[in-house]
């Protein structure tokens, strides 16, 4: 087992609100990038809060993927959003698909600052050469 597991905890996003509260605006948004990514949807699963102190609702989501999962949160009274993308590369190495989905959503998200955490996730011994140059260059650069 390997993989690839990205966080991004995005805030200031100058996204149109619709983007951080309209429940149909974000699946269709996440639907295309994960699609575009030539990534697997096999479920998903939505939920827009209600209104809260006046401010509207935020949405969590997560699109099931055979690759594993995409998961979304959005905070729309501090135009906040959180993402998490995991994707396996049990059959294949499916890095570049996993960056591309998570660089579409926090380019289209715009955030004024965003913290990104880039994951290795189990075994090393079957990472690709491709894993093992990055992880070696990630090493390099904190020395």
């Amino acid at each position: 087992m390997q993989g690839l597991h990205l966080t991004g905890d995005l805030f200031g996003c100058g996204c149109s609100s619709a983007t951080l509260t309209d429940l149909e605006a974000l699946s269709t948004l996440c639907r295309t990038a994960t699609l575009d990514a030539k990534l697997t949807i096999v479920d998903e699963k939505w939920h827009a809060f209600p209104d809260w102190n006046g401010q509207p609702g935020g949405i969590t989501g997560t699109i099931l993927l055979a690759e594993s999962h995409l998961a979304i949160h959005t905070w729309p009274e501090s135009r906040g959003v959180t993402l998490d993308v995991y994707v396996c590369n049990f059959t294949e190495d499916n890095t570049d698909k996993a960056e591309q989905l998570f660089d579409t959503l926090t380019v289209a998200f715009r955030p004024q600052k965003q913290v990104v955490n880039r994951i290795t996730r189990g075994d090393v011994a079957s990472a690709t050469p491709k894993d093992l140059r990055r992880r070696l260059r990630a090493t390099r650069s904190r020395s």
